[in-house]
């Protein structure tokens, strides 16, 4: 991966893992916006993003994320409250294929308009043919992710347990649902990495020397 052009990096990752923060600090130390599901979506909502939508603004523009983006004057914090409120540990159940399609028109026009990080929404699927892009997968042990849910929600760790496996099996639903395949398969991955015994920061540093200068093509499993 080439980061002195235009790049797209996601982030599969299991919840409890800390995979969405070590998505939003590896874009930071990148100096590129990060997306994910709450933010998508929030774009869909607040913009009515729907199909017919994006296919005017792409009949108006070759770029027409570019477009769209300058018409917000607020940035990159526009959405911010709404952001917040809607931010949910748990995936979208009520997804169809019109919104899967739409999520990839989004996601595909933003990549092709700026560098980022993408963060769950099968990005190493919506981005497979994407000449410059790395995917990455963050893992952690059941007794890992029990923790952190658990002092995150502030509940007791049997709750966590119950959303974790929740979670998993609705993750893993949508993903096999759109890309016939499975989220746990590394072989949809050019990095995996384990969080158990790391902080957030050394994870972020790890990715980061992985996709320096000297990165080899082969797959790796941290």
């Amino acid at each position: 991966m080439k980061l002195n052009e235009k790049f797209v990096i996601t982030i599969n990752r299991e919840l409890g893992s800390g995979g969405r923060t070590i998505g939003r600090k590896l874009a930071e130390k990148l100096g590129v916006p990060f997306y994910d599901k709450a933010l998508i979506k929030a774009l869909q909502d607040m913009y009515h993003l729907d199909e017919a939508e994006i296919e005017k603004l792409k009949g108006r523009s070759h770029s027409w994320w570019a477009e769209f983006k300058r018409t917000l004057t607020l940035g990159y914090q526009y959405n911010e409250a709404y952001y917040r409120a809607n931010t949910s540990i748990e995936p979208d159940a009520l997804t169809t294929d019109e919104i899967f399609k739409n999520e990839q028109e989004i996601l595909k026009a933003i990549a092709k308009d700026e560098s980022c990080v993408v963060a769950g929404r099968s990005g190493f699927f919506v981005f497979r043919n994407h000449p410059n892009r790395m995917s990455i997968l963050i893992q952690a042990s059941m007794d890992f992710r029990v923790k952190r849910v658990a002092h995150k929600q502030n509940i007791s760790p049997e709750e966590a347990r119950k959303i974790i496996d929740k979670v998993d099996k609705m993750r893993e639903n949508y993903v096999n649902k759109y890309t016939k395949t499975s989220r746990y398969d590394t072989r949809n991955y050019d990095l995996v990495i384990m969080a158990d015994g790391k902080t957030e920061d050394e994870i972020v540093d790890t990715i980061l020397h992985f996709i320096g200068p000297k990165k080899t093509d082969s797959f790796a499993y941290l």
